[in-house]
């Protein structure tokens, strides 16, 4: 069975960090690009960052460049995203979702993972 688990989510202080891991089953990450997308209440889901399957290459959204940073392991079959600086506008539930490259329609979504910033 295909599945993609996010964990690493909870409830930070503003300028805090967290690290999100998106584990993938029934499938090698290896031959798939991930995506990290998230949607806030009362907003649409918004793509947050992505990481190629060829060549490791990093996209991220033009305004959360430098703060957040993805990355995998796929001798862990897992996927990564470090969130520095954070700000309660980053306050969200956080996806990952497999796709054969960046910009395509993904496959496979995870379940979720709630991230909240708040003092």
């Amino acid at each position: 069975q295909v599945q993609l688990v996010e964990s690493g989510g909870g409830l930070v202080q503003p300028g805090g960090s967290l690290r999100l891991s998106c584990a993938a089953s029934g499938f090698t990450l290896d031959y798939y690009a991930i995506g990290w997308f998230r949607q806030a209440p009362g907003k649409e889901r918004e793509g947050v960052s992505c990481i190629s399957s060829s060549d490791g290459s990093t996209y991220y959204a033009e305004s959360l460049k430098g703060r957040f940073t993805i990355s995998r392991d796929n001798g862990k079959n897992t996927v990564y995203l470090q969130m520095n600086s954070l700000k309660p506008e980053d306050t969200a539930v956080y996806y990952c979702a497999s796709y054969y490259f960046c910009g395509a329609a993904p496959d496979y979504w995870g379940q979720g993972t709630q991230v909240t910033v708040s003092s």
